[in-house]
Protein backbone atom coordinates (compact mmCIF):
# COMPACT_ATOMS: atom_id res chain seq x y z
CA UNK A 1 0.00 0.00 0.00
CA UNK A 2 1.08 3.54 -0.61
CA UNK A 3 2.62 5.19 2.22
CA UNK A 4 0.28 8.28 2.74
CA UNK A 5 2.98 10.40 3.96
CA UNK A 6 5.18 10.22 0.91
CA UNK A 7 4.99 13.05 -1.35
CA UNK A 8 5.35 12.49 -5.21
CA UNK A 9 5.93 15.21 -7.37
CA UNK A 10 3.21 15.79 -10.29
CA UNK A 11 4.40 15.35 -13.87
CA UNK A 12 4.27 18.58 -15.62
CA UNK A 13 1.28 19.29 -18.08
CA UNK A 14 1.77 19.42 -21.65
CA UNK A 15 1.78 22.96 -22.85
CA UNK A 16 -1.88 24.08 -24.30
CA UNK A 17 -2.62 26.78 -26.69
CA UNK A 18 -5.93 28.82 -26.22
CA UNK A 19 -6.65 31.27 -23.02
CA UNK A 20 -5.53 28.80 -20.47
CA UNK A 21 -1.85 29.47 -22.09
CA UNK A 22 -0.98 31.74 -19.42
CA UNK A 23 -1.88 29.13 -16.11
CA UNK A 24 0.41 26.83 -18.21
CA UNK A 25 3.46 27.28 -14.93
CA UNK A 26 0.58 28.49 -12.37
CA UNK A 27 -1.08 25.01 -11.57
CA UNK A 28 1.88 22.93 -11.56
CA UNK A 29 3.26 25.17 -8.96
CA UNK A 30 -0.06 25.28 -7.24
CA UNK A 31 -0.31 21.13 -7.54
CA UNK A 32 3.36 21.10 -5.94
CA UNK A 33 2.26 23.34 -3.13
CA UNK A 34 -0.66 21.79 -1.39
CA UNK A 35 -0.35 18.14 -0.03
CA UNK A 36 -1.90 15.08 -0.91
CA UNK A 37 -6.08 14.37 -1.47
CA UNK A 38 -6.74 12.71 1.78
CA UNK A 39 -4.74 15.25 3.99
CA UNK A 40 -6.29 18.45 2.16
CA UNK A 41 -10.04 17.33 2.27
CA UNK A 42 -9.69 16.57 5.99
CA UNK A 43 -7.52 19.92 6.50
CA UNK A 44 -10.26 21.57 4.79
CA UNK A 45 -12.90 20.14 6.95
CA UNK A 46 -11.24 21.25 10.40
CA UNK A 47 -11.09 24.78 9.51
CA UNK A 48 -14.48 24.89 8.18
CA UNK A 49 -15.63 23.00 11.15
CA UNK A 50 -13.48 25.21 12.84
CA UNK A 51 -15.48 27.93 11.73
CA UNK A 52 -19.19 26.02 12.51
CA UNK A 53 -18.41 25.48 15.79
CA UNK A 54 -17.88 29.36 16.33
CA UNK A 55 -20.96 30.05 14.94
CA UNK A 56 -22.76 27.74 16.58
CA UNK A 57 -21.46 28.96 20.21
CA UNK A 58 -22.68 32.67 19.33
CA UNK A 59 -25.76 31.09 17.84
CA UNK A 60 -26.54 29.09 20.84
CA UNK A 61 -26.34 32.41 23.28
CA UNK A 62 -28.64 34.33 20.97
CA UNK A 63 -31.24 31.66 20.04
CA UNK A 64 -31.61 31.64 23.90
CA UNK A 65 -31.99 35.21 24.92
CA UNK A 66 -34.78 35.26 21.53
CA UNK A 67 -36.59 32.09 22.97
CA UNK A 68 -36.75 33.21 26.36
CA UNK A 69 -37.97 37.09 25.04
CA UNK A 70 -41.69 37.08 25.48
CA UNK A 71 -42.00 39.72 22.82
CA UNK A 72 -39.02 39.15 20.29
CA UNK A 73 -39.34 41.97 17.29
CA UNK A 74 -38.40 39.24 14.69
CA UNK A 75 -38.13 35.46 13.85
CA UNK A 76 -35.66 33.30 14.04
CA UNK A 77 -34.06 33.94 10.91
CA UNK A 78 -33.07 37.66 12.56
CA UNK A 79 -31.98 35.38 15.67
CA UNK A 80 -29.60 33.72 13.21
CA UNK A 81 -28.31 36.77 11.61
CA UNK A 82 -27.84 38.34 14.50
CA UNK A 83 -25.54 35.69 15.58
CA UNK A 84 -23.66 35.97 12.28
CA UNK A 85 -23.10 39.68 12.69
CA UNK A 86 -21.17 38.84 16.21
CA UNK A 87 -19.12 35.80 15.05
CA UNK A 88 -17.46 38.25 12.20
CA UNK A 89 -17.52 41.05 14.27
CA UNK A 90 -15.01 38.93 16.53
CA UNK A 91 -12.84 38.81 13.81
CA UNK A 92 -12.51 42.72 12.93
CA UNK A 93 -15.43 42.70 10.32
CA UNK A 94 -16.85 46.10 10.05
CA UNK A 95 -20.93 46.37 10.49
CA UNK A 96 -22.94 48.73 8.56
CA UNK A 97 -26.36 49.65 8.82
CA UNK A 98 -27.37 50.85 5.58
CA UNK A 99 -31.00 52.18 6.70
CA UNK A 100 -28.98 55.34 8.44
CA UNK A 101 -29.47 58.79 7.31
CA UNK A 102 -25.90 59.49 6.42
CA UNK A 103 -25.96 56.58 4.34
CA UNK A 104 -24.27 54.12 6.84
CA UNK A 105 -23.66 54.11 10.82
CA UNK A 106 -20.31 51.56 11.13
CA UNK A 107 -19.63 49.54 14.32
CA UNK A 108 -16.25 48.22 14.39
CA UNK A 109 -15.26 47.87 18.19
CA UNK A 110 -14.51 43.60 17.83
CA UNK A 111 -15.73 42.11 21.71
CA UNK A 112 -12.51 40.69 22.21
CA UNK A 113 -13.85 38.16 24.26
CA UNK A 114 -15.36 36.45 21.06
CA UNK A 115 -12.38 36.60 19.12
CA UNK A 116 -10.52 34.49 21.69
CA UNK A 117 -13.50 32.09 21.29
CA UNK A 118 -13.08 31.97 17.76
CA UNK A 119 -8.90 32.11 17.98
CA UNK A 120 -9.17 28.77 20.25
CA UNK A 121 -11.17 26.91 18.40
CA UNK A 122 -9.84 27.04 15.43
CA UNK A 123 -6.19 26.84 16.93
CA UNK A 124 -7.32 23.73 19.04
CA UNK A 125 -8.88 22.06 15.15
CA UNK A 126 -5.52 23.13 13.25
CA UNK A 127 -3.01 21.24 16.27
CA UNK A 128 -6.39 17.93 16.17
CA UNK A 129 -5.52 17.99 12.20
CA UNK A 130 -1.71 18.03 12.47
CA UNK A 131 -1.24 15.61 15.33
CA UNK A 132 -0.78 12.36 14.04
CA UNK A 133 -4.49 9.75 15.54
CA UNK A 134 -3.47 6.85 17.54
CA UNK A 135 -7.19 5.15 17.03
CA UNK A 136 -7.45 6.30 13.63
CA UNK A 137 -4.19 5.00 12.26
CA UNK A 138 -3.37 8.82 10.88
CA UNK A 139 0.16 9.41 10.61
CA UNK A 140 0.29 13.69 11.89
CA UNK A 141 1.97 15.84 9.48
CA UNK A 142 5.62 15.97 8.36
CA UNK A 143 7.86 19.12 10.05
CA UNK A 144 7.82 20.30 6.15
CA UNK A 145 4.10 20.50 5.95
CA UNK A 146 3.11 23.44 8.08
CA UNK A 147 2.76 26.24 5.69
CA UNK A 148 0.86 24.27 3.35
CA UNK A 149 -1.13 22.14 6.54
CA UNK A 150 -2.29 26.41 7.72
CA UNK A 151 -3.14 27.30 3.63
CA UNK A 152 -5.95 24.60 3.69
CA UNK A 153 -7.18 25.17 6.82
CA UNK A 154 -7.45 28.52 6.32
CA UNK A 155 -9.00 27.74 2.95
CA UNK A 156 -11.77 25.95 4.96
CA UNK A 157 -12.49 28.27 7.42
CA UNK A 158 -13.24 30.95 4.79
CA UNK A 159 -15.77 28.91 3.00
CA UNK A 160 -17.98 28.84 6.10
CA UNK A 161 -16.89 32.87 6.56
CA UNK A 162 -18.00 33.99 3.00
CA UNK A 163 -21.41 32.06 3.55
CA UNK A 164 -21.65 34.28 6.46
CA UNK A 165 -20.83 37.14 5.21
CA UNK A 166 -23.35 36.56 2.05
CA UNK A 167 -26.18 35.53 5.11
CA UNK A 168 -25.99 38.70 6.63
CA UNK A 169 -26.34 41.12 3.82
CA UNK A 170 -30.08 41.16 3.33
CA UNK A 171 -30.14 41.83 7.34
CA UNK A 172 -30.69 45.57 8.84
CA UNK A 173 -27.21 44.81 10.14
CA UNK A 174 -24.90 43.57 7.59
CA UNK A 175 -21.34 42.89 7.14
CA UNK A 176 -18.85 44.76 5.00
CA UNK A 177 -17.75 42.41 2.46
CA UNK A 178 -14.53 44.49 2.05
CA UNK A 179 -13.62 44.76 5.55
CA UNK A 180 -14.44 41.17 5.84
CA UNK A 181 -12.62 40.07 2.80
CA UNK A 182 -9.40 41.31 5.22
CA UNK A 183 -9.65 40.57 8.24
CA UNK A 184 -10.77 37.33 8.00
CA UNK A 185 -8.03 35.89 6.03
CA UNK A 186 -5.55 37.31 7.85
CA UNK A 187 -7.47 36.31 11.32
CA UNK A 188 -7.38 32.66 10.20
CA UNK A 189 -4.04 32.65 8.73
CA UNK A 190 -2.42 33.90 12.13
CA UNK A 191 -4.04 31.16 14.10
CA UNK A 192 -3.43 28.15 11.32
CA UNK A 193 0.00 29.05 11.14
CA UNK A 194 0.28 29.41 15.21
CA UNK A 195 -0.60 26.09 15.19
CA UNK A 196 1.15 24.60 12.56
CA UNK A 197 4.65 26.46 13.91
CA UNK A 198 4.12 24.81 17.61
CA UNK A 199 3.04 21.38 16.12
CA UNK A 200 5.18 20.93 13.01
CA UNK A 201 8.65 23.13 14.00
CA UNK A 202 9.50 26.53 12.56
CA UNK A 203 10.33 25.74 8.53
CA UNK A 204 14.03 26.26 7.81
CA UNK A 205 15.07 29.77 7.08
CA UNK A 206 15.89 31.17 3.43
CA UNK A 207 19.69 31.52 2.85
CA UNK A 208 19.38 35.29 3.24
CA UNK A 209 17.75 34.77 6.63
CA UNK A 210 20.64 32.36 8.23
CA UNK A 211 22.01 35.44 9.91
CA UNK A 212 19.09 35.85 12.10
CA UNK A 213 19.32 34.29 15.89
CA UNK A 214 18.66 30.57 15.78
CA UNK A 215 15.64 28.60 16.22
CA UNK A 216 16.34 28.24 19.91
CA UNK A 217 16.30 32.06 20.67
CA UNK A 218 13.85 33.00 18.78
CA UNK A 219 11.61 30.23 20.67
CA UNK A 220 12.51 31.40 24.09
CA UNK A 221 11.90 34.93 22.88
CA UNK A 222 8.36 33.85 21.80
CA UNK A 223 7.12 31.73 24.91
CA UNK A 224 8.90 35.49 26.57
CA UNK A 225 6.82 37.46 24.34
CA UNK A 226 3.40 35.40 25.30
CA UNK A 227 4.19 35.10 29.04
CA UNK A 228 4.96 39.57 28.60
CA UNK A 229 1.63 40.06 27.12
CA UNK A 230 -0.08 37.77 29.07
CA UNK A 231 1.12 39.90 32.55
CA UNK A 232 0.68 43.34 30.83
CA UNK A 233 -3.33 42.04 29.79
CA UNK A 234 -3.68 40.56 33.99
CA UNK A 235 -2.08 43.73 34.92
CA UNK A 236 -4.57 45.92 32.37
CA UNK A 237 -7.67 43.69 33.79
CA UNK A 238 -6.75 44.40 37.48
CA UNK A 239 -6.62 47.56 36.78
CA UNK A 240 -9.87 48.01 35.04
CA UNK A 241 -11.44 46.48 37.78
CA UNK A 242 -10.08 48.72 40.28
CA UNK A 243 -11.48 51.56 38.28
CA UNK A 244 -15.21 49.49 37.68
CA UNK A 245 -14.88 49.34 41.72
CA UNK A 246 -14.22 52.31 41.94
CA UNK A 247 -17.20 54.06 39.47
CA UNK A 248 -19.91 51.30 41.10
CA UNK A 249 -22.29 53.65 41.94
CA UNK A 250 -21.95 54.95 38.12
CA UNK A 251 -22.09 51.44 36.51
CA UNK A 252 -24.84 50.53 38.32
CA UNK A 253 -26.65 53.99 37.70
CA UNK A 254 -25.93 53.01 33.99
CA UNK A 255 -27.49 49.71 34.16
CA UNK A 256 -30.91 51.39 36.04
CA UNK A 257 -31.51 54.22 33.56
CA UNK A 258 -31.11 51.14 30.59
CA UNK A 259 -33.27 49.43 32.03
CA UNK A 260 -35.61 51.91 33.46
CA UNK A 261 -38.27 50.63 30.94
CA UNK A 262 -38.22 47.02 31.45
CA UNK A 263 -40.26 44.99 33.37
CA UNK A 264 -41.01 41.19 34.20
CA UNK A 265 -39.87 38.71 32.00
CA UNK A 266 -38.83 40.47 29.62
CA UNK A 267 -36.93 42.82 31.47
CA UNK A 268 -35.16 40.49 32.85
CA UNK A 269 -33.85 38.51 29.80
CA UNK A 270 -32.88 42.46 28.47
CA UNK A 271 -30.77 42.65 31.36
CA UNK A 272 -29.44 39.41 30.49
CA UNK A 273 -28.09 40.49 27.55
CA UNK A 274 -26.61 43.50 28.49
CA UNK A 275 -24.58 41.73 31.20
CA UNK A 276 -23.48 39.36 28.40
CA UNK A 277 -22.31 42.63 26.59
CA UNK A 278 -20.67 43.88 29.39
CA UNK A 279 -18.59 40.36 30.24
CA UNK A 280 -17.72 40.13 26.10
CA UNK A 281 -16.33 43.76 26.40
CA UNK A 282 -14.19 43.51 29.70
CA UNK A 283 -11.01 41.44 27.83
CA UNK A 284 -11.61 45.00 25.70
CA UNK A 285 -11.12 47.16 28.93
CA UNK A 286 -8.30 45.32 29.93
CA UNK A 287 -6.16 46.52 26.97
CA UNK A 288 -7.19 50.00 27.41
CA UNK A 289 -5.84 50.20 30.61
CA UNK A 290 -2.99 48.93 29.43
CA UNK A 291 -2.72 51.60 26.76
CA UNK A 292 -3.62 54.30 29.28
CA UNK A 293 -0.88 52.91 32.43
CA UNK A 294 1.66 53.33 29.51
CA UNK A 295 1.09 56.37 28.37
CA UNK A 296 -0.46 56.82 24.84
CA UNK A 297 -4.02 56.69 26.23
CA UNK A 298 -6.91 56.24 24.18
CA UNK A 299 -9.15 58.27 22.38
CA UNK A 300 -12.99 58.65 22.55
CA UNK A 301 -14.61 59.95 19.61
CA UNK A 302 -12.92 62.07 17.15
CA UNK A 303 -12.48 64.99 19.62
CA UNK A 304 -11.99 63.18 22.84
CA UNK A 305 -9.02 61.18 24.49
CA UNK A 306 -7.88 60.51 27.83
CA UNK A 307 -3.89 59.69 28.93
CA UNK A 308 -2.47 59.42 32.41
CA UNK A 309 -0.94 62.99 31.79
CA UNK A 310 -3.72 64.55 29.07
CA UNK A 311 -7.07 64.81 29.25
CA UNK A 312 -9.37 66.79 25.89
CA UNK A 313 -12.41 67.05 24.90
CA UNK A 314 -15.80 66.39 26.47
CA UNK A 315 -17.92 64.17 24.03
CA UNK A 316 -20.93 62.45 24.38
CA UNK A 317 -20.65 59.04 25.47
CA UNK A 318 -23.14 56.72 25.04
CA UNK A 319 -24.58 55.31 27.91
CA UNK A 320 -22.52 51.96 28.83
CA UNK A 321 -21.64 50.69 32.08
CA UNK A 322 -18.01 50.07 31.12
CA UNK A 323 -17.58 53.51 30.12
CA UNK A 324 -19.31 55.19 33.57
CA UNK A 325 -15.65 53.73 34.71
CA UNK A 326 -13.68 56.28 32.50
CA UNK A 327 -11.21 58.74 34.48
CA UNK A 328 -12.22 62.09 34.33
CA UNK A 329 -8.86 63.61 35.07
CA UNK A 330 -4.92 62.99 35.34
CA UNK A 331 -4.40 60.77 38.51
CA UNK A 332 -4.27 62.32 41.69
CA UNK A 333 -2.17 60.85 44.52
CA UNK A 334 0.32 58.38 45.52
CA UNK A 335 -2.22 55.54 45.29
CA UNK A 336 -3.46 56.35 41.73
CA UNK A 337 0.20 56.84 40.18
CA UNK A 338 1.62 53.55 42.25
CA UNK A 339 -1.61 51.42 40.41
CA UNK A 340 -0.52 52.93 37.06
CA UNK A 341 3.01 51.57 37.91
CA UNK A 342 1.66 47.58 38.59
CA UNK A 343 1.02 47.21 34.47
CA UNK A 344 4.64 48.18 33.26
CA UNK A 345 6.35 46.36 36.11
CA UNK A 346 4.21 43.15 35.99
CA UNK A 347 4.96 43.15 31.73
CA UNK A 348 8.65 43.79 32.14
CA UNK A 349 9.49 41.61 35.45
CA UNK A 350 7.52 38.62 33.58
CA UNK A 351 9.30 39.13 30.35
CA UNK A 352 12.96 39.74 31.49
CA UNK A 353 12.12 36.19 33.82
CA UNK A 354 10.88 34.69 30.85
CA UNK A 355 13.78 36.00 28.90
CA UNK A 356 16.25 34.79 31.52
CA UNK A 357 15.19 31.27 31.86
CA UNK A 358 14.52 30.62 28.20
CA UNK A 359 17.33 32.15 26.35
CA UNK A 360 20.43 29.76 25.78
CA UNK A 361 23.78 29.94 27.43
CA UNK A 362 25.62 33.17 28.07
CA UNK A 363 24.58 36.50 29.26
CA UNK A 364 24.56 38.41 26.02
CA UNK A 365 21.72 35.97 24.48
CA UNK A 366 19.65 36.94 27.45
CA UNK A 367 19.76 40.16 27.11
CA UNK A 368 18.92 39.36 22.81
CA UNK A 369 16.51 37.11 24.00
CA UNK A 370 14.89 40.18 26.02
CA UNK A 371 15.26 42.54 23.39
CA UNK A 372 13.05 40.12 21.02
CA UNK A 373 10.67 39.64 23.60
CA UNK A 374 10.14 43.07 23.71
CA UNK A 375 9.31 43.26 20.14
CA UNK A 376 7.37 39.97 20.19
CA UNK A 377 5.17 41.44 22.81
CA UNK A 378 5.11 45.03 20.89
CA UNK A 379 3.49 43.06 18.19
CA UNK A 380 1.03 41.24 19.83
CA UNK A 381 -0.55 43.98 22.19
CA UNK A 382 -0.24 46.47 19.21
CA UNK A 383 -2.80 44.20 17.31
CA UNK A 384 -5.01 43.18 20.64
CA UNK A 385 -5.29 47.37 20.93
CA UNK A 386 -5.88 47.98 17.08
CA UNK A 387 -8.63 44.84 17.33
CA UNK A 388 -10.21 46.39 20.65
CA UNK A 389 -11.10 49.43 19.19
CA UNK A 390 -13.18 50.64 15.91
CA UNK A 391 -16.50 52.92 15.21
CA UNK A 392 -19.33 53.12 17.26
CA UNK A 393 -21.11 55.16 14.47
CA UNK A 394 -20.57 58.06 12.48
CA UNK A 395 -19.61 61.73 13.27
CA UNK A 396 -18.38 61.94 17.14
CA UNK A 397 -18.48 58.07 17.24
CA UNK A 398 -15.96 57.32 14.64
CA UNK A 399 -13.50 56.52 16.70
CA UNK A 400 -12.55 54.41 19.91
CA UNK A 401 -10.13 52.92 21.65
CA UNK A 402 -6.36 53.20 22.07
CA UNK A 403 -4.18 53.18 18.21
CA UNK A 404 -2.25 49.90 17.39
CA UNK A 405 1.16 51.36 16.43
CA UNK A 406 1.34 54.31 19.63
CA UNK A 407 0.51 50.91 22.09
CA UNK A 408 3.04 48.68 20.37
CA UNK A 409 5.79 51.15 20.17
CA UNK A 410 4.97 51.88 23.86
CA UNK A 411 5.56 48.51 25.16
CA UNK A 412 7.91 47.80 22.70
CA UNK A 413 9.97 50.73 24.45
CA UNK A 414 9.06 50.12 28.22
CA UNK A 415 10.28 46.04 27.90
CA UNK A 416 13.15 46.72 26.25
CA UNK A 417 14.30 49.74 28.34
CA UNK A 418 14.33 48.10 31.60
CA UNK A 419 13.76 44.44 30.49
CA UNK A 420 16.86 43.72 28.95
CA UNK A 421 19.39 44.74 31.98
CA UNK A 422 16.67 43.11 34.36
CA UNK A 423 17.13 39.34 32.31
CA UNK A 424 20.83 40.39 32.07
CA UNK A 425 21.01 40.51 35.96
CA UNK A 426 18.87 37.66 36.49
CA UNK A 427 21.49 35.62 34.34
CA UNK A 428 24.12 37.30 37.04
CA UNK A 429 22.37 36.07 39.89
CA UNK A 430 23.12 32.31 41.18
CA UNK A 431 20.58 29.70 40.51
CA UNK A 432 19.20 28.32 43.27
CA UNK A 433 19.35 25.68 44.90
CA UNK A 434 16.69 23.04 44.59
CA UNK A 435 13.94 23.12 47.68
CA UNK A 436 14.40 20.29 50.20
CA UNK A 437 10.59 20.07 49.60
CA UNK A 438 11.33 19.17 46.31
CA UNK A 439 14.03 16.78 46.98
CA UNK A 440 11.72 15.00 49.43
CA UNK A 441 9.32 14.97 46.46
CA UNK A 442 11.73 13.32 44.21
CA UNK A 443 12.82 10.59 47.24
CA UNK A 444 9.33 9.96 47.29
CA UNK A 445 8.43 9.41 43.62
CA UNK A 446 11.24 6.43 43.95
CA UNK A 447 9.92 3.19 43.48
CA UNK A 448 9.68 0.97 46.18
CA UNK A 449 12.04 -1.93 46.04
CA UNK A 450 10.73 -5.32 45.66
CA UNK A 451 10.11 -7.84 48.06
CA UNK A 452 12.35 -11.30 48.21
CA UNK A 453 10.83 -14.36 46.51
CA UNK A 454 11.98 -16.44 49.34
CA UNK A 455 9.35 -13.89 51.75
CA UNK A 456 6.74 -13.49 48.92
CA UNK A 457 6.42 -17.64 49.60
CA UNK A 458 5.67 -17.29 53.35
CA UNK A 459 2.17 -15.85 52.00
CA UNK A 460 1.34 -18.08 49.98
CA UNK A 461 -1.78 -19.87 50.64
CA UNK A 462 0.00 -23.65 50.69
CA UNK A 463 1.63 -21.76 53.37
CA UNK A 464 -0.92 -20.55 55.26
CA UNK A 465 -2.66 -24.26 55.17
CA UNK A 466 0.29 -25.39 56.87
CA UNK A 467 0.79 -23.31 59.58
CA UNK A 468 -2.84 -23.91 60.41
CA UNK A 469 -2.73 -27.56 60.32
CA UNK A 470 0.24 -27.53 62.64
CA UNK A 471 -1.33 -25.04 64.81
CA UNK A 472 -4.41 -27.58 65.14
CA UNK A 473 -2.30 -30.49 65.69
CA UNK A 474 -0.53 -29.29 68.38
CA UNK A 475 -3.32 -27.16 70.23
CA UNK A 476 -5.71 -30.11 70.95
CA UNK A 477 -9.47 -28.58 71.06
CA UNK A 478 -8.53 -25.02 71.44
CA UNK A 479 -8.73 -24.57 67.27
CA UNK A 480 -12.38 -25.91 65.72
CA UNK A 481 -11.99 -28.68 62.88
CA UNK A 482 -10.96 -27.62 59.31
CA UNK A 483 -11.90 -28.51 55.97
CA UNK A 484 -9.06 -30.94 54.65
CA UNK A 485 -6.59 -29.66 53.37
CA UNK A 486 -3.77 -31.35 50.93
CA UNK A 487 -0.95 -33.26 52.25
CA UNK A 488 1.70 -30.57 53.88
CA UNK A 489 4.02 -33.43 53.80
CA UNK A 490 4.33 -32.54 50.77
CA UNK A 491 5.86 -29.15 50.78
CA UNK A 492 9.28 -28.41 50.27
CA UNK A 493 11.40 -25.77 50.18
CA UNK A 494 12.38 -23.16 53.28
CA UNK A 495 8.59 -22.84 54.34
CA UNK A 496 7.83 -26.68 54.12
CA UNK A 497 6.65 -28.72 57.46
CA UNK A 498 7.21 -32.51 57.36
CA UNK A 499 5.18 -34.70 59.52
CA UNK A 500 5.92 -33.70 63.40
CA UNK A 501 5.47 -36.17 66.40
CA UNK A 502 3.00 -35.69 68.73
CA UNK A 503 3.21 -33.44 72.31
CA UNK A 504 7.01 -34.67 73.74
CA UNK A 505 8.75 -36.00 70.46
CA UNK A 506 11.11 -34.27 68.47
CA UNK A 507 10.59 -32.89 65.27
CA UNK A 508 12.16 -30.61 63.02
CA UNK A 509 9.64 -27.83 61.46
CA UNK A 510 12.60 -26.39 59.38
CA UNK A 511 13.73 -22.70 59.27
CA UNK A 512 10.02 -21.53 59.82
CA UNK A 513 9.14 -23.46 63.15
CA UNK A 514 11.07 -23.79 66.41
CA UNK A 515 10.83 -26.17 70.04
CA UNK A 516 9.37 -24.84 73.55
CA UNK A 517 11.55 -24.56 75.96
CA UNK A 518 10.03 -26.56 78.34
CA UNK A 519 9.43 -29.24 76.12
CA UNK A 520 5.87 -28.98 74.14
CA UNK A 521 4.49 -29.12 70.92
CA UNK A 522 6.57 -27.18 67.99
CA UNK A 523 5.50 -23.59 67.62
CA UNK A 524 4.59 -22.51 63.98
CA UNK A 525 6.59 -18.98 64.11
CA UNK A 526 7.81 -16.67 61.63
CA UNK A 527 11.06 -17.74 59.88
CA UNK A 528 14.35 -16.46 61.08
CA UNK A 529 12.58 -15.51 65.09
CA UNK A 530 12.32 -17.47 67.74
CA UNK A 531 8.65 -18.21 69.21
CA UNK A 532 7.30 -15.73 71.93
CA UNK A 533 7.68 -16.64 75.75
CA UNK A 534 4.92 -18.65 77.45
CA UNK A 535 3.95 -21.10 74.26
Amino acid sequence: MRDLTSRTRRPKDRPRAGALAPLQGVLPALGRCLPPGRFRLRWLFDGALAAVLGIGAVAAVVLSLWTLSPYPDTGADGALRVAADLWLLGHGTELVRPAAASGGAPVGLTPLLLAALSGWLLYRSARGSLEPDPLAGEPGAEPGEGPRAAFCLTVGYLLVAAAAVAYTLPGELRADPWSAAWHLPLFALACTLAAACATCGIPPAPAWARRLPGPATLRAAARAAVAGTGAYCAAGAALAALALACHARAAGDSFGRLGSGWSGWSGWCDLGGLALLVLALLPNAAVWAVAYALGPGFSLGVHGAVGPLDVRGEPALPDFPLLAALPEGTPGGAPAWVALALVPAAGVGVTAWRAGREAPAGRLPAAGTALLAACGAGAFLGALAALSGGPLGGAELAGFGPEGRSTALAVAAWTAALGAPLALLLRLLPTPRPRPLGALRARLRRPAPRLDPEAERWHTTAARHSRWAALKKSSGTLVPDFPDFPDVTDLTGPLGLPETGGAGEAGDLGPGGSRDPAGGPPHPGVPGQDPPPGR
